[in-house]
């Protein structure tokens, strides 16, 4: 009773942390600057981690497993790696990805919290085929790799609404970089028309630039998350593929990055197809977490839930 309070406690901090930090930078983006946003952000996005992290710490002692088990903890630790990227980002100085963790993360955890997940947010026992080592490492690389590839395809997508959208001032304000501005008022003789070109062409490329890193890091979890899985297979079922609705959506999602850095890292293709694949593979990400979720099929059915009849 007293964990279960407890992880109430810190799951309702952690979202009305985050509901505050948006409801300012929407504030900011529509009205005008009052308040620092990007230090507002930053700043507050700490305890958000923290109460997420003691949540699935909390979650972790009183079910006696690793908090993966379903949906509702799976989402809880999406949330809690788009907080932890936030973190490293803070660290590197990297301000472009402040909205985008912060969105993901009130989008995840909200979704956690909603009536439609009520029935397996209570801990259960875990099924013989999740009592393994191996869940740790596999689903936790699998589900960093998706926070990390999500906010890389975000990043591409805010590429491709600054190379086709011509007047893009108020949504610049969600992703202004200081470097840039110091760099451009040190140029004396600069138009203010050929200013703002400067500064968005700065811009994308800093969105450019990111996208790639970050989608990077995110290819390489998958990759350590599909072969974990891989061995894990073959311990529990015999096979290192069978080829379960699961599997397949994977490897099309491994593809689809595959072919984002290939593009990305060849001189002979613009920026913006690379962008493009990279937006594709954020819709390929989402089918491949909830499609077997929603269809209860497979061998990865584990975390399947039923919307609530009304």
């Amino acid at each position: 009773m007293i964990f279960s309070t407890l992880e109430h406690i810190l799951n309702h901090i952690s979202f009305s942390i985050v509901s505050i930090v948006i409801s300012i930078w929407f504030f900011n983006l529509l009205v005008t600057e009052l308040i620092k946003p990007y230090e507002l952000s930053e700043k507050s996005m700490i305890p958000t981690f923290l109460c997420l992290t003691g949540l699935l710490v909390t979650r972790w002692i009183y079910s006696g497993h690793f908090p993966l088990s379903d949906l509702y903890e799976s989402l809880i630790f999406l949330s809690w790696s788009f907080s932890l990227i936030h973190i490293v980002a803070y660290f590197k100085k990297n301000k472009n990805l402040s909205a985008i963790t912060a969105s993901s993360t009130i989008f995840t955890q909200g979704f956690a919290t909603s009536s439609l997940l009520n029935e397996i947010q209570k801990p259960a026992i875990l099924v013989p085929a999740l009592q393994s080592e191996w869940l740790i490492m596999h689903v936790s690389m699998m589900i960093v790799s998706y926070a990390a590839l999500l906010c890389g395809s975000l990043l591409s997508a805010a590429l491709l609404v600054f190379i086709f959208r011509k007047k893009s001032n108020r949504f610049l304000k969600s992703f202004s970089f200081k470097e840039i501005q110091d760099s451009y008022h040190r140029s004396t003789n600069t138009s203010f028309v050929s200013g703002k070109n400067y500064y968005k062409s700065q811009l994308i490329q800093q969105l450019d630039f990111w996208s790639y890193r970050v989608i990077s890091l995110g290819f390489l979890f998958l990759t350590t998350g599909i072969i974990s899985g891989a061995v894990w297979a073959n311990e529990a079922w015999g096979s290192y593929w069978s080829w379960d609705p699961k599997e397949i959506w994977a490897f099309i999602t491994w593809m689809i990055f595959a072919i984002y850095l290939h593009i990305r890292t060849n001189k002979n293709f613009p920026g913006k197809n690379s962008a493009l694949v990279a937006v594709l593979g954020f819709l390929i990400i989402w089918i491949c977490y909830f499609g077997v979720n929603l269809l209860g099929i497979g061998l990865h059915s584990y975390g399947s839930f039923t919307f609530p009849s009304s």
